[in-house]
């Protein structure tokens, strides 16, 4: 097996790493031109420790990039001097996307991929995102189901891991892929033209 489809369906996962700055302070989700849309039930952002909670069937847009969540929570890092207190003079503030955790019905959609899960945390510094719980992850017909995904943004490798070891345990990582030229099941190549 190649691991070109693995690291395609595992790039599902990367594509919800550009929809981590879903909040005011650094909003990028893939198109960075693009307006960053975002709706809750219920949003709260903290100063103090420079967090952005979006709560109750959450959904970030961009352009053609969705992820939703019950409940996301983004944490900026503090520039010099912390976070500004309101009132004062001077000081520092909420900086860049430090991570992000998506709670509850985790769903990631681009226009070619989709990755399910039910949670989700992307480490900036490390640019790491690992997806948890009952984790299916698509592209076209393909299929890869595990218990967990990491996937680095920037190196490109990534890896599923399920619950279970041994030849007959249940939730063992799981993939199904097929050929690109699924129509040709005889596995002989296509006549392009015949003289």
């Amino acid at each position: 097996m190649s691991p070109s489809p693995i690291r395609g369906l595992i790039a599902i996962a990367a594509s919800a790493a550009a929809l981590t700055a879903a909040v005011p302070a650094a909003a990028q989700l893939g198109d960075s031109k693009a307006p960053v849309d975002i709706v809750a039930d219920e949003a709260e952002s903290h100063n103090a420790d420079c967090t952005a909670t979006w709560r109750g069937s959450a959904e970030a847009l961009q352009g053609n990039l969705r992820l939703r969540a019950d409940v996301m929570t983004a944490h900026m890092t503090m520039t010099k001097g912390g976070p500004k207190q309101a009132g004062t003079a001077g000081g520092g503030g909420c900086g860049d996307l430090a991570t992000l955790d998506a709670k509850g019905s985790v769903y990631f959609v681009t226009p070619t991929r989709r990755v399910r899960g039910d949670a989700a945390f992307y480490d900036a510094a490390n640019t790491t995102l690992t997806v948890t719980g009952d984790v299916i992850a698509l592209e076209g017909q393909n299929v890869m189901r595990g218990t967990r995904m990491v996937y680095n943004t920037q190196t490109g490798e990534g890896r599923v891991e399920g619950s279970g070891k041994g030849r007959n345990a249940k939730n063992r990582p799981r993939g199904v892929f097929y050929p690109k030229d699924a129509d040709n099941s005889s596995g002989q190549p296509k006549d392009k033209a015949r003289p």
